[in-house]
């Protein structure tokens, strides 16, 4: 076990939540045996498929899940569609999609241009990439790492003022496909900081599905030591087979969010190692080991028959 001190109880896959509004003991503990998962397929899975969607597909994949019981969604990226075709037409896929505050539905930017793009397109959620690595920036942004944290800093001032949710993710946070092992006293002081700066999520990111149980496990130890879990998610791959154990070892550790992707589809269309996401049936399962309840109520009827029929 970690040294956390976050015990796991109550039933998993339960109806989530508490109807009385009183911050009683009894939530707080409910509070920490909730699990958000939200799904980056439709961003995330989408990018690096050689099937390139249309936005009305891509609506009907976001709307499925939807009715599936996911309230957290990565929909899309205001990026160049020269460097990912996939995610041409963002902003149409936006307009398609309920604008309600019962769900949230992000859009990955990658810059400031990317982040007014998105807010004119009616964003109210957007996911900026940061860096534990310079080889993997300079591939990724055509930046330096230094200049992506620059960038990310002005978007949260400019969000604040705006209204707007900003997830900072922190990409290559164990491991980078060209510098090699990421130093975790890094990934740290990067946290550190865009958490002072007010990002309301701060999301680490094994990118290329590099790390193990024992490094994941100590980097969250350490970070909900300083931090405390609310603000923190994780984005696990399944390269090597560990995508489930990593996401258990975070979980003794206090993290309730974690990344999902339908199928588990993924890949970053720039690292050059594959990475495939753990499947989002085996994410339910390894937090039912713990056990604990999850915020998606999932259906049944999975939609993964969908995106098998979409991308063929």
């Amino acid at each position: 076990m970690c040294g956390c001190n976050r015990k796991a109880t109550g039933r998993y896959f339960s109806e989530f939540g508490m109807q009385s509004s009183q911050q009683t003991k009894a939530q707080q503990v409910d509070h920490r045996n909730r699990v958000t998962i939200n799904d980056v397929g439709p961003r995330d899975g989408l990018q690096n498929q050689s099937k390139i969607l249309t936005p009305a597909e891509r609506v009907q994949l976001v709307r499925t899940l939807l009715a599936a019981g996911m309230d957290h969604v990565e929909v899309g990226a205001f990026v160049s569609p020269k460097a990912v075709p996939a995610m041409a037409g963002t902003a149409e896929v936006l307009a398609g999609l309920p604008n309600t505050s019962d769900e949230v539905l992000t859009v990955l930017i990658p810059n400031l241009r990317g982040y007014e793009l998105a807010t004119a397109a009616g964003a109210k959620s957007v996911c900026m990439v940061l860096y534990g690595s310079d080889g993997m920036t300079r591939a990724n942004a055509q930046i330096s790492r230094e200049q992506a944290e620059t960038a990310t800093a002005e978007i949260l001032q400019q969000a604040r003022a705006d209204g707007v949710r900003v997830t900072s993710a922190i990409a290559v946070a164990f491991e980078c496909p060209y510098d090699g092992p990421v130093a975790q006293s890094l990934i740290g002081d990067i946290t550190r900081r865009f958490l002072d700066l007010g990002s309301d999520e701060l999301c680490i990111a094994d990118t290329i599905g590099a790390a193990n149980p024992q490094q994941v496990r100590a980097l969250a130890a350490s970070l909900v030591d300083e931090h405390g879990a609310d603000r923190l998610s994780f984005h696990f791959h399944d390269t090597r087979a560990l995508g489930v154990a990593n996401v258990f070892a975070a979980l003794e550790c206090g993290i309730r969010k974690f990344d999902t992707s339908i199928a588990g589809l993924g890949g970053c269309p720039f690292a050059n190692q594959s990475a495939i996401f753990a499947l989002k049936i085996l994410c339910p399962r390894a937090i039912a080991i713990a056990p604990l309840r999850t915020t998606a109520k999932i259906s049944a009827h999975s939609p993964t028959r969908v995106m098998k029929a979409s991308i063929s």
